[in-house]
């Protein structure tokens, strides 16, 4: 008996073709389900770095303002960055960032993180905005 299995097993090549539609047909279902959830991180992503880089450069102007504590505002725009020397590599090019002296904290205007971070376009955003939205 336990010839015959062996004999029957051996002479067994290949997939039919049930088994290789049904291999089809459930990479399919794995593909459906995976799709949308990539475009999902693929946005978020694209969102978690808008507000990356809007800390990274008010973490710039902190700098700039520490080695001068008189300027309170620098801007961004095709002409130039006021903080070119403290931060390289900036995807967007128009941008203001301004101190207030009162509440000691930094803002930023005119960045896309606003949008990302479910404020306004182009609206004025505190770093503890931007701070509890990267969270």
């Amino acid at each position: 008996m336990l010839k015959k299995m062996r004999k029957m097993l051996k002479n067994e090549k290949g997939l039919t073709l049930v088994e290789l539609l049904a291999v089809i047909v459930i990479l399919g279902i794995i593909a459906a389900i995976a799709v949308p959830s990539i475009g999902g991180v693929i946005n978020n992503s694209k969102k978690d770095a808008k507000i990356a880089e809007a800390l990274q450069i008010i973490d710039a102007a902190r700098l700039a303002h520490a080695e001068n504590p008189d300027t309170t505002s620098w801007t961004s725009d095709a002409d130039g960055n006021d903080l070119e020397d403290y931060v390289s590599k900036v995807e967007d090019k128009t941008f203001t960032v301004s101190y207030d002296a009162t509440s000691k904290k930094f803002s930023i205007t005119n960045h896309d993180a606003s949008k990302a971070a479910g404020e306004t376009e182009n609206a004025k955003i505190s770093e503890d905005v931007l701070a509890d939205a990267a969270r």
